[in-house]
């Protein structure tokens, strides 16, 4: 067999190394498209906010955080919770304070 045709798998066994990993991460799950489409919210909550646009930005932040605060109740990762879950309750009072000044 060419070494340029051998498969990935059949190159990382002649290496024999503890160094190579392969990605293990499930594609086209629940928790895929859900992080997926939440980090996209916060890229474009940073985007409106480098520009001044905060209500956007409140409101693109917020639907990004529940996203990921999803993820990691999935995943049962409580970091993620905790992380996400205070900054989604940060940005509602945040939102509560840009329309009623609260």
């Amino acid at each position: 067999m060419v070494e340029e045709f051998k498969k990935l798998d059949e190159k990382i066994k002649e290496l024999n190394s503890t160094r190579v990993f392969k990605k293990i991460t499930p594609l086209h799950t629940k928790d895929w498209y859900i992080k997926w489409v939440a980090s996209a919210f916060i890229l474009l909550a940073v985007c409106f906010r480098s520009v001044g646009i905060h209500e956007l930005d409140l409101w693109f932040s917020v639907v990004g955080t529940i996203g990921w605060a999803l993820v990691g109740y999935i995943w049962h990762d409580r970091a993620l919770v905790l992380l996400n879950g205070t900054l989604t309750v940060v940005l509602i009072m945040g939102i509560m304070s840009f329309y009623y000044g609260v």
